[in-house]
């Protein structure tokens, strides 16, 4: 069962419009919160809105104001801006296709998932689906979210829709001018040999459940250290330093490691398995917070 929707509304392809709901697919609970704490007194640091020459005022006192002239403003109420009727408040309206390849990866800025809202928008939905799929295009159109326009594109995910907002062109910085100082390296034939081998042998499929969050754990580990009143148990490596290093022999080295790793039997990786999947009945992934 779906957690509840914070947007409803219509998806819009020309004069057919399908009832649906969207939800975040992203979730900010692996994030530590840390706040700013004075120290001598232990208490936390608090942020007051103030205006000049009145002081502190309260959130039910201040309004959205646009600022046309040094310290001349519009004052906009937020009533008068919800009462605006634009039908893209709520309404997807899909305006091109295009190749899944079309949209550089720096105009991807948040996902959210896209669903039929009712019996009656599963058939639209459905052909939508498949229609995209068959068609191996994306969705491109417009969208008003909280208050701000925005580019998005609509893509199958699985049995639904996953709905990305893009990032408007002029918030993409052009990589010319970062670029334009990286000097034209003449390469060692053997070395790119090297790296293309190296590459070849560390290829695989994206598995992002593999991926450990140590900072984070290590972050949690002394907070509960702390807690407890003892020593963090977190294992650190050795840094990597900065000196030079021969590219040659150190692709060498690394081709020559990874060759060492031999691919585990049928029987290996079953058991490996069957060894993960207790370990994570027993042990925790991540150090719980802890209240004092």
């Amino acid at each position: 069962m779906a957690p509840r929707a914070f947007w409803t509304g219509n998806l819009r392809l020309s004069l057919v419009n399908i009832p649906v709901r969207l939800y975040p697919a992203t979730s900010t609970e692996r994030k530590i919160e840390l706040h700013q704490i004075h120290e001598p007194s232990g208490k936390r640091i608090r942020y007051q809105k103030v205006a000049p020459g009145v002081g502190a005022v309260e959130n039910e006192d201040i309004i959205k104001g646009y600022e046309y002239e040094k310290g001349k403003y519009v004052l906009l109420d937020q009533k008068e801006i919800d009462e605006l009727k634009l039908e893209s408040k709520q309404t997807i309206e899909l305006v091109r296709f295009v190749d899944p390849s079309a949209i550089d990866a720096r105009y991807f800025e948040k996902p959210y998932y896209l669903l039929p809202d009712g019996d009656a928008a599963e058939e639209g939905y459905a052909i939508m689906l498949k229609a995209l799929n068959q068609a191996d295009k994306i969705g491109v159109g417009n969208f008003i979210l909280r208050g701000q326009s925005n580019i998005v594109a609509l893509k199958p995910c699985g049995k639904g829709l996953l709905l990305e907002i893009l990032r408007h062109a002029d918030e993409v910085k052009s990589a010319d001018a970062f670029f334009e100082e990286v000097p034209d390296v003449k390469v060692d034939k053997e070395a790119l040999e090297l790296a293309v081998e190296l590459i070849e042998r560390k290829s695989g499929a994206f598995e992002p459940e593999k991926f450990k969050d140590e900072y984070t754990e290590a972050v949690w580990e002394l907070i509960n250290a702390k807690i407890e009143h003892r020593a963090p148990t977190v294992e650190t490596g050795e840094v990597p330093t900065a000196k030079v290093i021969n590219i040659m022999d150190a692709l060498k080295k690394s081709v020559k490691a990874q060759g060492k790793q031999a691919a585990p039997s049928k029987a290996q990786g079953k058991r490996a398995a069957a060894s993960r999947s207790t370990s994570k009945k027993t042990s925790r992934a991540t150090p719980k917070r802890k209240s004092a």
